[in-house]
């Protein structure tokens, strides 16, 4: 009998209803699916966690495996670098161990090497001390047949050694000279053609008066003013002579100083222009065109330092590079002769193969003496380099400045290449002029300083007064006090004369011989 009757019938006798016992029946069916469903799904998972744990396992197995081969590489790679590490060792030892045996044998072989030397030296000294005693009787017996005594006869071999020593000197010398003469004149030469070549220059000329145009001859009048009071004051403030004649439609300016003579013009140019011409007027626009110029001064010395290539400079050797545009030198105007000089500077030093920058540097600066501020009793080359000292130019700079005219020594190759280039610059046909009275002047003085020399029968200055020909007679000077003379009147016009460029001095001593045929 099955519980389920079982408890019906208890049922039954106690009392209860028939449905609950039908319902309690159903839920213990549904319980038995839902435990029989969870003990399925239970062993579902069962089944899938011990799948990921075997995967775990099989991973964790995995990894430990690649850690303890990775564990063996490196104990097996410090194990072998051991093994290097030993044999690197064992065979160092061994070699140690060979070259000291070596050095132990090469110590003994010393050691043997030593003794046989120090035998020789022995050996060596006693035969030195018999040469001595030799050497001293063999003196002795030359002295005896001689009559000289050792000190005697030593000077005397020095003093015919020296003789045939200094013949033999000054005749090398002497071929060395001409032919370092020979070919110093053939590159020289070379070197300054071209230069000369690569730099064309205009030659400029400046006057020592400006004309100043105007429209009609009434300006003339309100120019002077009444009793000549524009006039005075115009001159008082500029300090230029203003010439006002018949001359039509031109006033004249005169003055040797170019900064003025601009100042004037410019000056009569506003005023004419605004229409109002009184001395106070013109003391106003006297006074702001110097202040023009003075910045138009600067503006020029920046501008020709930026075309040239020159950097660094101090602002007032700057400013009196600008101020050399108003200056002339024989005519010449300064800044173009410096601008030229200062070009083939750069072109004779990059042929040298000396620092064209340094050169082109001086070569600006050399004439700084000739513009300054104050008027020092000083010459223009000594002027100029005591300026650059002052504005911190270097000393081989200051050296080329100071001596281009030979006032201090030259103490680099870049002084006698400043010199040169000043030269040529110029010694350009018209780069320079003089007037006709000065000329005529110099030439005379050139012909009778040399005329002063005893035996000089006739002179002449030729070439415009850059060479001066002596003729001097055969029977009262000899060749070589004729090449003295040449010498002497070249230092005599360069100590007391003053020359744009140089003198030639050519001396010549000629022989006549004259015989009649009857």
């Amino acid at each position: 009998m099955s519980w389920t009757y079982i408890l019906i019938i208890i049922a039954f006798a106690s009392g209860f209803p028939i449905t609950y016992f039908i319902w309690d029946k159903a839920l213990l069916k549904k319980k038995s699916k839902i435990i029989s469903d969870a003990e399925a799904e239970s062993e579902v998972l069962k089944k899938e966690k011990m799948l990921q744990a075997k995967e775990k396992f099989l991973q964790l197995k995995s990894e430990h495996e690649k850690f303890v081969n990775e564990r063996n590489n490196k104990l097996f790679t410090a194990e072998n670098k051991l093994k290097q590490a030993e044999t690197t060792f064992n065979q160092r030892r061994d070699e140690v161990q060979r070259k000291a045996k070596e050095l132990e044998t090469e110590k003994h072989e010393l050691d043997i090497i030593r003794e046989n030397l120090t035998h020789q030296l022995e050996i060596i000294e006693q035969r030195n001390e018999e040469v001595e005693k030799m050497h001293r009787q063999q003196v002795e017996q030359l002295q005896i047949i001689s009559g000289y005594s050792a000190e005697e006869a030593k000077n005397q071999l020095v003093e015919s050694l020296k003789n045939e020593a200094k013949t033999e000197a000054m005749s090398y010398i002497q071929e060395i000279m001409d032919e370092a003469k020979l070919n110093a004149n053939k590159e020289a030469k070379k070197i300054i053609v071209k230069s000369i070549q690569r730099v064309a220059s205009e030659a400029a000329i400046e006057n020592a008066v400006t004309t100043f145009n105007i429209e009609n001859d009434e300006i003339k009048g309100r120019i002077i003013g009444r009793e000549g009071r524009n006039i005075r004051a115009l001159e008082a403030a500029t300090g230029v002579e203003i010439i006002v004649d018949d001359t039509p439609e031109a006033i004249v300016l005169s003055a040797f100083d170019p900064v003025r003579r601009e100042i004037a013009r410019l000056a009569l140019h506003q005023l004419v222009t605004d229409g109002r011409i009184h001395p106070a007027r013109i003391e106003e626009v006297v006074n702001k065109v110097s202040k023009q110029i003075e910045e138009e001064i600067i503006e020029t010395g920046k501008r020709t330092c930026i075309d040239l290539g020159i950097h660094g400079m101090h602002p007032e050797l700057v400013r009196l590079v600008g101020k050399m545009k108003y200056r002339s030198s024989y005519g010449q105007n300064l800044l173009q002769h410096s601008r030229e000089t200062a070009n083939l500077c750069a072109i004779m030093a990059s042929e040298l193969g000396l620092n064209p920058k340094k050169a082109r540097r001086a070569g600006l600066l050399h004439d700084i003496g000739k513009v300054p501020d104050e008027e020092p009793e000083l010459p223009h080359a000594l002027l100029g380099m005591k300026l650059a000292e002052k504005y911190k130019e270097k000393p081989d700079i200051c050296n080329a400045i100071g001596s281009h005219h030979e006032e201090v020594e030259m103490q680099t190759l870049l002084a006698p290449i400043v010199q040169v280039c000043d030269a040529i610059s110029g010694a350009r046909p018209g780069a320079r002029r003089e007037a006709v009275e000065s000329y005529i002047k110099r030439l005379n003085e050139l012909e009778n300083m040399a005329m002063s020399y005893p035996g000089v029968t006739k002179t002449y200055a030729i070439q415009a007064g850059r060479e001066l020909r002596v003729i001097v007679g055969s029977d009262k000077l000899s060749d070589s006090e004729s090449e003295q003379l040449s010498y002497d009147i070249a230092k005599k016009i360069q100590d007391e004369m003053t020359y744009p460029g140089q003198v030639k001095i050519t001396v010549i001593r000629e022989t006549r011989a004259i015989s009649y045929a009857k």
